[in-house]
């Protein structure tokens, strides 16, 4: 049986590394009792998140009651650990920093170095948005990439696994001047960050994000790049302004034919394949965005699409057959439940045809 991530990230051995590490620069740290008080009877049955927490409020027991004193102890482990065991510093300043701002700011900038910071910094960004912003807007200017990309990543409207920003969905404006900063960025790890932030504002402020991305296109390599992925929702939703922005024909001339399913009544489990036939009604070539929606079946019986990207390609005038296959196989991300399930065939965001097959 494979692995489970919980186990991989953060084992016996890790607890036992980081109880060492702690030793070397606070030699009253009692490593054998806080190795146990984390590694109890519930230990092997906790998920990820709720290791990480355990641990932090272990961690808390063992160290000096003075906040101040004890994220003195906590940064001088910094040079000495990495991997999730790190996540536990950030994480025992969002525990137990939130009256400490002087000293838990920073001290989430050095974290982010060894463990990211960005789940630590939302409860700040919560209480006091715009001042939250203006050490993340400094931090943007920082010579570590990783500090750069915690400037980004750590004010994500959206950001995924992490407790939502409302101030930030519902005005995003304190978010651009560190994107600007950072939409050149010579890490990628940085860029993808810019990239992932832009497409969370895009799903409340579509428009603020196309004029941002017509304002950057053609800067650099980089800037196209990120423009690109930052629209992949608004593409994704057939968004007309963003299609034309990428060079995508209108759909108005091309058609799907003969939608045809390799088998229809498939059982859970199974793979299909389906073709049609895309019809180019046009003089010249055209730049397509190819597509298809898969309305699930869910639990409760109702049904949630999820879109899928074919290709992207530039392709003469005239009529081009299309073959995908598609896995009905159970994933962690996904359970499949029988009944009909709707496919739908878009074209540079436009839906052009649709089959059901009988999923068994």
């Amino acid at each position: 049986m494979a692995e489970k991530l919980k186990d991989i990230l953060f084992p016996l051995e890790k607890v036992q590394l980081f109880s060492r590490v702690l030793k070397e620069v606070y030699p009253p740290f009692q490593t054998e009792a806080f190795v146990n008080a984390v590694c109890d009877q519930q230990w092997p049955e906790r998920e990820l998140k709720e290791k990480m927490r355990h641990t932090t409020l272990s961690l808390h027991r063992f160290l000096p009651a003075d906040f101040k004193e004890a994220i003195a102890i906590l940064l001088a482990i910094v040079p000495k650990v990495s991997g999730f065991e790190a996540i536990v510093l950030p994480d025992y300043v969002e525990v137990y920093g939130q009256e400490h701002w002087d000293i838990s700011l920073p001290a989430l900038g050095e974290f982010t170095k060894c463990g990211s910071s960005e789940f630590g910094i939302r409860p700040f960004l919560n209480k006091n948005t715009e001042a939250t912003m203006k050490y993340m807007l400094a931090w943007a200017d920082s010579d570590d990439f990783r500090v750069r990309r915690f400037a980004s990543e750590g004010c994500r409207p959206r950001l995924p696994w992490a407790s939502a920003v409302p101030a930030l969905k519902k005005d995003p404006s304190l978010i651009l001047p560190i994107l600007e900063k950072l939409k050149n960025d010579p890490e990628e790890f940085v860029r993808k960050s810019v990239a992932n932030n832009l497409n969370d504002i895009s799903k409340d402020h579509p428009e603020l994000v196309l004029d941002l991305c017509i304002r950057w296109q053609g800067i650099a390599k980089n800037t196209n790049w990120i423009i690109k992925h930052a629209c992949c929702t608004l593409l994704k939703q057939g968004n007309k302004k963003a299609m034309l922005l990428f060079g995508f024909a209108n759909p108005e001339l091309m058609q799907v034919e003969q939608l045809n399913f390799s088998n229809s009544s498939p059982a859970i489990g199974d793979d299909i394949s389906f073709s049609f036939k895309l019809n180019l009604a046009t003089k010249q070539k055209q730049k397509v965005r190819i597509e298809y929606i898969v309305h699930y079946v869910k639990a409760s019986g109702k049904t949630s699409p999820k879109i899928f990207q074919i290709k992207e390609v530039e392709m003469p005038p005239g009529k081009h057959s299309i073959t995908k296959n598609h896995s009905f196989k159970n994933r962690s991300t996904r359970k499949h439940y029988p009944g009909q399930h709707q496919f739908e065939i878009v074209i540079n965001g436009e839906r052009k045809a649709s089959g059901c097959i009988g999923l068994g």
